[in-house]
């Protein structure tokens, strides 16, 4: 009997001990997660990624002179030729195209007063010592009545005079010329600078096209836009101070015709 009840209690030790664990927790699923959540997840991802990015703006206040300059190429560097050129024959045309050095008052009537006085070799002394086209064609006048000496002719005088003014304002348009010259070319010069920065880029897609890399598109590409930018940056100002300067021009021809007319019509009349 006592053995009985010891395998009792045995028995019911060991019915508590198992009753007294946790039961077994079934493997957790992974859950599913749904394709909006996917899609938030992934512009999260990208939106990261542009913000370590730089944007267009920064990358493009990072170009400074030189790596423009290495863009454009050789094409570049003649087109900054060109605008040097340009520049100095605007200041040159300042200097030069104003009526101090055409037509300058004092020495106007200085030889206005040899001329009606008859001192001719005070006017060629003048003259000789005045680069103004003014003082060319008194100088032309001059010879033409030492040539022609007591058979000197008014009209004959007229043409000489007309004759050696048409000449000079011709010298002077021929310089201005220079800057249309360079409005001219110097769009072309960059057009042309656009056909090898897309040769460029194409044979670069043409030899390798399974391997092609953005860089070297973007390299052509570059170069064809900056000469581009460069050749119309070098035309427009070009123009735009030929047609002032041409203007200018009109003005003082105007004053060299009145001049040269006083000067025809002092002789005509001068002093025997």
């Amino acid at each position: 009997m006592k053995k009985f009840k010891t395998i009792s209690i045995v028995f019911l030790l060991c019915a508590g001990l198992v009753s007294a664990q946790p039961p077994e927790q079934p493997p957790e699923q992974p859950r599913e997660q749904s394709p909006a959540a996917d899609t938030e997840e992934l512009a999260r991802e990208i939106g990261a990624t542009r913000d370590s990015q730089p944007s267009v703006d920064e990358m493009t206040s990072r170009l400074d002179l030189r790596q423009i300059m290495d863009s454009g190429g050789i094409i570049f560097y003649v087109l900054a030729v060109m605008s040097v050129i340009a520049l100095a024959l605007v200041f040159t045309f300042f200097y030069s195209l104003n009526r101090k050095r055409i037509a300058p008052t004092s020495f106007v009537r200085e030889i206005e007063l040899s001329l009606k006085n008859g001192d001719f070799e005070e006017a060629k002394k003048s003259c000789k010592g005045n680069s103004s086209p003014v003082s060319a064609i008194t100088l032309s006048a001059l010879d033409y009545l030492d040539r022609a000496g007591e058979d000197a002719d008014a009209d004959l005088l007229r043409q000489v005079v007309e004759g050696e003014g048409v000449r000079q304002v011709g010298r002077l348009q021929s310089q201005i010329t220079y800057l249309m010259d360079i409005g001219v070319i110097a769009p072309m010069v960059g057009l042309l600078g656009t056909v090898m920065g897309m040769l460029k880029s194409f044979s670069g897609v043409a030899l390798n096209m399974a391997q092609a890399r953005p860089e070297v598109l973007a390299d052509g590409v570059s170069q064809a836009l900056v000469t581009t930018a460069a050749g119309l940056f070098v035309a427009i100002p070009s123009m735009m101070f030929y047609s002032f300067f041409r203007g200018r021009l009109a003005k003082l021809t105007a004053n060299i015709e009145l001049v040269a007319a006083d000067i025809v019509t002092t002789l005509a009349h001068r002093k025997s």
